[in-house]
C-alpha cells in the first residue's frame, strides 16, 4: 500500500536537461505535468530533489523547470545512473525522514528506473507519475514502465498522485492545486 503522506513524500525530479530534452521526442508533451508536479509540490512544501546527469556534458536542468524549483530543493549533480549511487542524494532522503519517493524525468529505462529499484531496494515506497517519465525510444520506456510494474513499483498519473496528496477537497490547498489540473 502506498502512503501518500505529505510529510513523508519527496518528489524526484530526475536529469531533465537541455541536452537531453532535445533527444527525447516524448519529452515536449510530459512538461506541463511536470510542471503541475512541481507547482503542486511547491504548494504543498513536500520536499524535492532534483538531479542533473553529467551537467558539464549535458546540460543544466532546462530553464523552464528550473525557473519552478523552490529555496530548499537541491539541485544534485551525478554521474552513476540511480540517484541512490550519489551520497547528497541519500542524505536528503535522510534528513527529511522521507518513506515514499514520486519520480518522474529522463531517461524512464535508466536513470529513473535504477533509481526507482535501488530505492526499493532500500525499503522506500517508490511510485512513478508515467506521464512524467521518458526515453529517447519509445519503447525502451514502455518495457522500463512494465518491469517496473511488475517489481511492485507505483505506477500512475501525475493527477492521480496530486489528488493522493490532497486526499479531500476539504485541504486548504485544494483550489490552487485544481487549477494546475484544468
Amino acid at each position: 500500500m502506498m502512503d501518500f503522506d505529505t510529510e513523508k513524500t519527496a518528489l524526484v525530479m530526475v536529469d531533465i536537461q537541455e541536452r537531453l530534452f532535445a533527444a527525447v521526442p516524448e519529452l515536449a508533451p510530459m512538461l506541463p505535468k511536470v510542471k503541475m508536479l512541481l507547482r503542486s509540490a511547491a504548494e504543498l512544501r513536500l520536499p524535492a530533489v532534483v538531479t542533473e546527469q553529467y551537467p558539464r556534458g549535458l546540460g543544466p536542468t532546462i530553464p523552464e523547470l528550473k525557473a519552478l524549483l523552490q529555496p530548499g530543493w537541491p539541485v544534485i549533480a551525478k554521474t552513476d545512473f540511480s540517484c541512490w549511487g550519489v551520497e547528497a542524494f541519500r542524505r536528503e532522503l535522510a534528513a527529511k525522514k522521507i518513506r515514499t519517493v514520486v519520480l518522474m524525468g529522463i531517461e524512464c529505462h535508466v536513470c529513473v528506473q535504477q533509481t526507482a529499484f535501488d530505492l526499493q531496494a532500500q525499503g522506500f515506497d517508490v511510485v512513478l507519475a508515467a506521464d512524467t517519465v521518458a526515453s529517447r525510444n519509445a519503447y525502451d520506456r514502455q518495457m522500463a514502465l512494465e518491469l517496473m510494474r511488475s517489481a511492485g513499483i507505483g505506477v500512475t498519473t501525475a493527477e492521480a498522485i496530486v489528488f493522493a496528496w490532497l486526499r479531500t477537497a476539504k485541504h486548504p490547498s485544494f483550489k490552487a492545486i485544481s487549477a494546475l489540473v484544468k
